[in-house]
């Protein structure tokens, strides 16, 4: 982040002394990326924040990505990853279950229940995109209220929990990055400050409200997510500190997690077909965020509306389907909590149909969160438990099982 703010209460100089009533000294944390060079905020604790009492391994439930190999597009059904009421005794860090990754970002998916523990994210930012249902993040720095259709940005190694509320499960998209996340750099001024042409303003951002303080002394578990040699070169460790970590009194700086509803964002529209950087969001490194929103649709006399055929040579493309039609995937099964991939290398666009049916159309009420990857992607395990097995033969009609090829 870029943008100023503090909460709670903080001494007016930087690196002095803060003390409590009792004349006991706060402790000071700066927490900082690339080596203390970038953006950063300063915390000030009640107690060490340094202080463990015990380490002991996370053993991470995602297995091993697999190729994508031999190469073809996905239609994953998401909702089919948790079933029934199993969602009730599912939390948004444990129950999270993997889809798509690659060296660059993770892509999962969680339909919860219940509190998750006490998570850090040592690895790289997280952008977490609210399906459906309500709750909160409590973080360090913290609270965060959340509900349909928010962002949540997390920086990395940012201590906080998903607590879900209401009778409905919280549904909940992840992308975590190795990397930090950032508004679209091409909506950004070299000072960091969101441009007039951007589709969205730092008047549409939310930051935690707080401080949140937990008056616990007992001993409280952590769950980290680190750099490691496992798989996709991850690693868990549970920390165990003597103190609750929210403990922070104040706080300022640049760096905090914050939210972003996808209502606020104003879509580019034009007179014919506007290709996808229009409707970019966030960026990290070696990939990018993207969101289709309603919005009025290509109003030139002769435009077609829905996406022509495309080929990105660079890239994977990732579509989640979180709300109203997708005009161009009509006829394919893809429906709410589906997630499309379509591959580098395969050349892909509307369903048979669509192309023709969309002449005429002003308005599309749809609703996509996407991915855009440049290195491919594999499939892991949440992906193959997910997959409906025929999608890519949807533009034929007929595939191996009706004898492939003639």
């Amino acid at each position: 982040m870029a943008y100023y703010r503090t909460v709670g209460t903080v001494p007016p100089k930087r690196h002095t002394q803060h003390r409590n009533e009792a004349g006991g000294l706060y402790y000071e944390e700066l927490m900082g990326e690339e080596g203390f060079s970038s953006d950063s905020s300063l915390l000030y604790h009640r107690a060490i924040p340094s202080a463990l009492v015990d380490s002991r391994v996370w053993a991470l439930p995602e297995g091993k990505p697999e190729p994508n190999h031999p190469l073809k597009p996905f239609h994953f059904k998401l909702h089919d990853l948790f079933p029934g009421e199993q969602w009730r005794q599912t939390d948004a860090v444990r129950g999270r279950r993997t889809v798509l990754a690659n060296a660059d970002v993770r892509i999962g998916y969680a339909a919860c229940g219940r509190p998750s523990p006490l998570y850090r994210n040592a690895v790289g930012d997280e952008c977490v995109y609210v399906e459906s249902g309500a709750g909160t993040v409590e973080t360090v720095f913290g609270t965060l209220t959340v509900g349909q259709g928010d962002y949540v940005i997390l920086p990395r190694a940012t201590t906080h929990r998903w607590v879900p509320g209401g009778d409905e499960p919280l549904r909940l998209y992840a992308i975590e990055a190795n990397s930090h996340i950032t508004p679209a750099r091409r909506y950004l001024s070299r000072y960091g400050q969101l441009l007039e042409h951007a589709p969205f303003c730092e008047r549409d951002l939310r930051g935690p409200q707080g401080p949140l303080l937990v008056e616990d002394d007992g001993d409280v578990d952590i769950y980290v997510k680190h750099r490691g040699h496992g798989a996709a070169g991850l690693a868990g460790t549970v920390l165990v500190t003597p103190t609750h970590p929210f403990d922070v009194v104040g706080w300022d700086g640049c760096l905090y997690p914050y939210a972003f509803n996808i209502a606020d964002y104003e879509p580019i529209t034009g007179r014919i077909h506007q290709p996808p950087p229009v409707h970019q969001v966030f960026e990290g490194t070696n990939f990018v965020i993207c969101n289709f929103v309603p919005r009025k649709v290509d109003y030139h006399p002769l435009s077609i509306p829905v996406p022509y055929y495309h080929s990105n040579v660079d890239s994977d493309e990732v579509m989640f389907y979180c709300g109203g039609n997708y005009e161009a995937r009509k006829g394919s099964g893809i429906g709410q909590g589906s997630v499309s991939l379509h591959p580098g290398g395969h050349t892909h666009g509307p369903q048979p149909g669509a192309y023709e049916r969309s002449i005429g159309a002003e308005f599309f009420d749809e609703l996509a969160v996407m991915v855009d990857t440049f290195r491919p992607l594999e499939v892991a395990e949440g992906g193959r438990a997910s997959d409906d097995g025929k999608y890519a033969w949807s533009w034929s009609g007929r595939g191996p099982q009706d004898g492939g090829a003639k």
